[in-house]
């Protein structure tokens, strides 16, 4: 019979892929005991081929302070901003437009989020991600 792991707390972080800041962690996971530098380096090394983006974890810490990561995707407006060449989005959506995401891009956001959205229909998920995109003042081609 295997005993489960009673978890202590349950934390997610939004950190830069392999070069996560440990303010972010130490300031977030140091009150729960865990060894913050060993959870960056497990955080850097698994994030290292993604690197320049932002990989949210979450990070579950269990009452003996070992832990559990677990990777989600990138924010969409993050992919966004990165596939049309934004430092950010438009400071008045709906009525400012900033740039223009294609078809393409589109689809292939929606394909990369596809495990982090409440959907697996691609077209539902490319609808979602437009409409994250409009609210950043970026148009959608049609």
């Amino acid at each position: 019979m295997t005993t489960q792991k009673k978890v202590s707390r349950q934390v997610t972080l939004e950190l830069e892929a392999g070069n996560a800041a440990m303010v972010d962690i130490g300031k977030m996971l140091g009150p729960t005991g865990v060894n913050t530098r060993q959870l960056k380096l497990d955080y850097d090394e698994a994030t290292a081929p993604q690197r320049g983006e932002i990989v949210p974890v979450v990070v579950t810490v269990f009452e003996d302070r070992s832990y559990a990561l677990r990777y989600k995707t990138p924010p969409t407006a993050h992919l966004i901003r990165k596939a049309v060449g934004l430092e950010k989005g438009a400071g008045r959506p709906g009525s400012q437009t900033v740039a223009k995401l294609s078809r393409e891009q589109l689809r292939e956001i929606a394909e990369r989020k596809l495990p982090d959205l409440n959907t697996d229909d691609v077209e539902a998920a490319m609808r979602q991600i437009a409409g994250t995109a409009r609210s950043m003042g970026v148009l959608v081609a049609d």
